[in-house]
This record gives C-alpha cells, sequence and structure tokens, in this order.
C-alpha cells in the first residue's frame, strides 16, 4: 500500500475530529449571524432614515474587509488592548457570525420585501402593534423564505471556516496541516481535508432542502 494512503489512512480519525470543530464553529457562526442579522433587516426595512443608514454602513463595514484582516484585528488586536482573554475557537464564532449578520441581514431583508405589502396593514387593522405583528406574522414567513439563501451562506461560511486556523483553530485545515508537515504527504492529506469539506457542503445543503420542504406551505405563493 503507498505510505500517502496509509498517512490518509491514518490521519482520517483525526480529520474527522477536526470536522466536529469546523461544523460548531459553523453552526455557532450561523446562529450568530440570525440573531444580529434579524434585527438588523428589520431595521433596515421599517426603520427611520438614521437607523437604515446605520445598518447600511455595519452591512458594507463586515462585508468589504477580508476575513483573516477580522480575526487578527479581533484576535491580536482588540482582545489584547482590552484584555479580554478569549480563545482562538470563541473569536472565530464571533468575527465569522459579525461577517455572516450582514449578508443574513440581506436575505432576510430580501424576504421581507418580498412579502405583500397588505399584511402589516391589515395586522394593524386588527389592533396589532408593528412590532407585534413583524415577530409573529412577517419574520416567521421570511425566515421561511430565507432558507435558500441560508443554504447559501451555510456553505460560504463551511469554506471560510478552513480561514480560522491561521489563529489555531483546531479544525479540519489545521489537522491537515499539521499532518502534512511531519509526513511530508502534501497533496493526499489536503486532499482527504477538501473532501471532507465537500461532503459536509452537501450534507448541510440537503439538510437545509429538507428543511424547506417540511416548512414549505402548500398552494402558497410569496409573490
Amino acid at each position: 500500500m503507498p505510505e500517502s494512503l496509509v498517512a490518509v489512512i491514518d490521519a482520517f480519525p483525526y480529520l474527522l475530529q477536526g470536522s466536529l470543530v469546523t461544523l460548531a464553529v459553523v453552526a455557532g457562526a450561523l446562529s450568530f449571524g440570525l440573531l444580529v442579522g434579524a434585527p438588523l433587516a428589520i431595521g433596515q426595512v421599517y426603520g427611520g432614515a438614521l437607523i437604515r443608514r446605520s445598518v447600511g454602513l455595519y452591512v458594507w463595514f463586515f462585508r468589504g474587509i477580508p476575513l483573516l484582516v477580522f480575526l487578527f484585528l479581533f484576535y491580536f488586536g482588540l482582545c489584547t488592548a482590552l484584555g479580554i482573554n478569549l480563545s482562538a475557537f470563541t473569536v472565530a464564532i464571533i468575527v465569522l457570525g459579525l461577517i455572516s449578520s450582514a449578508y443574513q441581514s440581506q436575505i432576510i431583508r430580501g424576504a421581507i420585501q418580498s412579502l405583500p405589502e397588505g399584511q402589516l396593514k391589515a395586522a394593524r387593522a386588527l389592533g396589532m402593534s408593528d412590532i407585534k405583528a413583524i415577530v409573529n406574522i412577517i419574520i416567521p414567513q421570511a425566515l421561511r423564505l430565507s432558507i435558500p439563501g441560508f443554504s447559501n451562506e451555510y456553505s460560504i461560511l463551511l469554506k471560510d471556516s478552513a480561514v480560522t486556523y491561521a489563529l489555531g483553530v483546531a479544525e479540519i485545515m489545521a489537522r491537515a496541516h499539521f499532518v502534512a508537515t511531519r509526513t511530508y504527504h502534501h497533496f493526499p492529506l489536503y486532499f482527504a481535508a477538501g473532501l471532507i469539506f465537500m461532503i459536509l457542503t452537501w450534507l448541510g445543503v440537503k439538510v437545509l432542502r429538507l428543511l424547506e420542504d417540511r416548512v414549505r406551505i402548500p398552494g402558497y405563493s410569496h409573490n
């Protein structure tokens, strides 16, 4: 058996452990991004001019600077300057989550704007406040319509998570690099890491598509 194949087989359990770290980072970033992105989307659609401009600036800022710069800025710059002791894993989730919130806010904003305007007016006519109508009527529909966009965001976050190895996060790429530098079988190990990323991407998108089918309302159209 070729030595390169033996190296991959021996390292495979180690790489799979890294996939759990990768999935934890992605899940944390997606959740954090949703918690921040949903209010941003609401503010951009229903807020005043100042709020809309502020959200636009936030989105522009977090979409305009490379991920690696943000990781170094937060981990080696901000945390050190403020004396905050956060692990590389935590910083990775926060930074990826903040960047993802900018993209998720636009996904949700588009979903909200695709809904009929009459729904909010009808809720007001029934005596509901705007906040109650948005939370109970608009947002559930918008989240349902946003699932295809979340699938794309999941794929992007999964690939971006590989950059967090620069901070020492023990995800897939970091473990593949660690083994490769000691066995000198770089190509097969990085290829194996790439295959794991591809499988995780396929599985995640498949789960989100199943979720989309499950929450779809037969005969319902937002057009």
